[in-house]
């Protein structure tokens, strides 16, 4: 009991701390336990450490919100230019799958550092980026080429004369057909083959009513002795619409199409496009 007396005491023992001013003021003379000089200076330490974790954390703070600001300003651009890779590669698959021929290779020999390489990520995009105008404008040609050409039959039937030399159904001399008879009943829709614009569509002596279609890329189609014509001069056609209906009109031995397919003024045959071996 009288060490821990003695403890306190000397805890509680008055320290006169002086402050002399430089005027020609009084001295100031402060009495302090011993113990309020040492929680002060625990104090000071104490606040002293917090300050400086706190600035530390301040500093680490902003040096990780940069880096963060920096990657995710780096993605956003990326998306934007993925986005567009993405695109081109359904438009390369679409253009694939109709076979048509066109070798293109991308080899990217890259070694994994385990880190992301921004650097060589942007320049490998730019590099992809600088074709992908001239790879649209190629898709976009080979994408109206298709739609161009003929593709398909133009009436649900069963074809009754063939492309080439043959014997005239009425005259019994022989001659060139530059077409194809597919017969069908009397009203069936007949369909376009391709994408175009009517540029004829009406009488046409021995070809009864007959529709004309251009399709760009050279090509045109012919669709003879329709019972009725369903467009007009001038409109714009898809494949697939229907532009007549089956009849026997002018120099017709049945219900029937004869139909024809031209490219920069020569006949084709018109089973090949029917068959898809154009």
């Amino acid at each position: 009991m009288r060490s821990i007396r003695n403890y306190f005491r000397r805890a509680f023992t008055p320290i006169t701390i002086m402050l002399i001013p430089h005027s020609n003021t009084k001295s100031i003379r402060l009495k302090i336990p011993s113990i309020g000089i040492v929680v002060s200076i625990i104090l000071w330490i104490i606040g002293s450490v917090y300050v400086f974790s706190i600035a530390i954390n301040s500093f680490e703070y902003k040096r990780m919100s940069e880096k963060l600001n920096y990657y995710t300003t780096q993605f956003l651009e990326l998306k934007t230019t993925i986005s567009a890779l993405k695109r081109a590669e359904y438009e390369f698959r679409t253009l694939f799958s109709l076979n048509d021929r066109e070798k293109i290779l991308e080899s990217i020999d890259n070694t994994d550092s385990g880190s992301i390489d921004m650097e060589w990520i942007r320049n490998e995009i730019k590099t992809t980026m600088e074709n992908i105008g001239e790879i649209k404008d190629y898709l976009s040609q080979q994408r109206d080429l298709y739609f161009s050409t003929p593709k398909g039959w133009p009436v649900a039937g069963r074809l009754t004369s063939s492309y080439g030399r043959r014997e005239h159904p009425k005259s019994r001399r022989r001659d060139f057909h530059s077409g194809v008879d597919i017969a069908a009943g009397p009203g069936t829709p007949v369909t376009v083959t391709a994408d175009g614009i009517v540029s004829f569509s009406g009488w046409a002596g021995g070809n009864g009513n007959l529709v004309v279609v251009e399709h760009g890329h050279g090509y045109s189609t012919f669709y003879a002795h329709n019972k009725k014509v369903n467009v007009k001069v001038g409109q714009e056609v898809r494949r697939g619409d229907i532009i007549s209906f089956i009849g026997s009109t002018g120099n017709s031995t049945g219900p029937h199409v004869h139909y024809e397919i031209w490219k920069e003024g020569k006949s084709l045959n018109p089973y090949k496009f029917i068959k898809g071996r154009s």
